[in-house]
């Protein structure tokens, strides 16, 4: 079997090791240059690692950043509202993992080159059509053409082949949040390493972690009530947030000045969006996975997870399932529950971080001393659901 991987991101990436693992023939088509997608940082939750188990590359990839075992919450004056763990605990002892996007690109990448699998670089996807015999072939904006058995649509929010699968698909929802980041060096905020702490300012939302180096790396969720085209994002200055973030922040006991103050450069500051439902999954030999299908608001923290775990569960089904047809069907099955679950969890999470006054006085005084309350009185881990799930490689796929 030949399979044409279309997007070089994470995505593309986890799944074109996936496929390969299990005997597909693949290449990877990327529009852009091989640099795209470094700079900021990303948590993978441990459901993530998991899915990186059967390729060989969770502890490669642990290796890569340090744990964050921990995360809690604080309001605008610094108080801690709650605390608890960041992932259920794992017989297999994986946990999140905070990691520098291009050192978990790097990863990959090495994996990629010691499979053998090509990747092409200024290859857009313009157009993909059925052939005799079942086959695909994609169309690049080059003049570049692939043929094979199978077209996995990895090119993300904005995907080509989601609309080729289906021309009446929905488009990614803005989720009026923007995200601006850094690396504060040599900072020391008095927290432990690995401790993700989330503070809730009164009109932006902060997260800080600190890496066992003496580094916080940070981030910020600016609200934006009116989505920014592409070229006012090309055109940002990311230094001209430094303004704008003290401005935000002022008035509440963040270390935000601070954070500032240590960071040599900013991560500009970018749109988020999410995906709610896609009807249409696959057609005609084209498949979807990660954020072309289901992307998840950043507030959800699985948006790479989730990427891992289509990558497995297609090369699971093709493995098993005779037909592409029918593995994809079986694919979209296991996944289609889960995945939209996580995408309501991140829209939730992600509207809390910008209330009004009174939404953040409920929040701050109601919901936040409940949920602690909640947490104390469990007997289960919490979202065991989540990042306790385990992909069963070595088991068949239940048709």
């Amino acid at each position: 079997m030949e399979a044409i991987v279309v997007g070089g991101g994470l995505a593309g990436l986890t799944t074109a090791l996936a496929l390969h693992l299990v005997g597909v023939e693949v290449t990877v088509h990327e529009a852009a240059g091989p640099a795209e997608g470094q700079g900021a940082w990303l948590t993978l939750a441990a459901n993530g690692l998991d899915a990186l188990v059967p390729l060989g590359l969770a502890r490669e990839v642990e290796a890569a950043g340090f744990p964050t075992p921990r995360m809690a919450v604080r309001a605008a004056d610094g108080r801690e509202l709650v605390a608890f763990d960041s992932s259920a605990p794992r017989p297999d002892g994986l946990g999140a993992t905070s990691i520098r996007r291009a050192d978990l690109y790097a990863v990959l990448r090495s994996a990629l080159a010691r499979d053998g699998i090509p990747v092409h670089h200024g290859r857009r996807l313009g157009d993909a059509g059925s052939l005799a015999g079942g086959r695909v072939r994609a169309c690049f904006a080059d003049g570049a053409t692939a043929d094979g058995d199978l077209l996995v649509g990895a090119d993300g929010l904005r995907s080509r082949t989601r609309t080729l699968v289906d021309p009446a698909a929905p488009s990614a929802r803005y989720t009026g949040l923007l995200n601006v980041g850094g690396y504060a060096r040599g900072l020391d905020l008095g927290r432990p390493p690995g401790v993700m702490d989330f503070w809730f300012g009164r009109r932006c939302f902060l997260g800080t972690v600190a890496d066992p180096d003496g580094d916080v790396w940070w981030f910020a969720n600016p609200p934006g009530a009116q989505e920014p085209s592409r070229a006012d994002v090309a055109a940002d200055d990311a230094e001209a947030w430094r303004p704008r973030l003290r401005e935000l922040f002022a008035g509440d006991r963040l270390p935000v000045g601070d954070l500032l103050d240590a960071s040599d450069a900013l991560f500009a500051g970018w749109p988020t969006y999410d995906l709610p439902r896609v009807p249409t999954w696959h057609c005609d030999g084209m498949v979807l996975v990660g954020d072309a299908v289901h992307a998840a608001s950043p507030a959800s923290g699985q948006g790479a997870s989730m990427a891992f775990e289509d990558a497995v569960a297609l090369a699971r089904c093709l493995r098993d399932v005779p037909g592409v047809d029918d593995a994809c069907a079986v694919y979209e099955r296991l996944r289609r529950r889960r995945v939209e679950a996580v995408v309501r969890r991140g829209k939730r999470t992600g509207d809390a971080k910008a209330p009004g006054p009174v939404g953040r006085w409920v929040r701050d005084r109601v919901a936040m001393p409940l949920f602690a309350r909640h947490l104390a009185r469990r007997t289960t881990p919490l979202d065991a659901w989540l990042t306790g799930s385990h992909v069963d490689w070595d088991t068949d796929v239940a048709v």
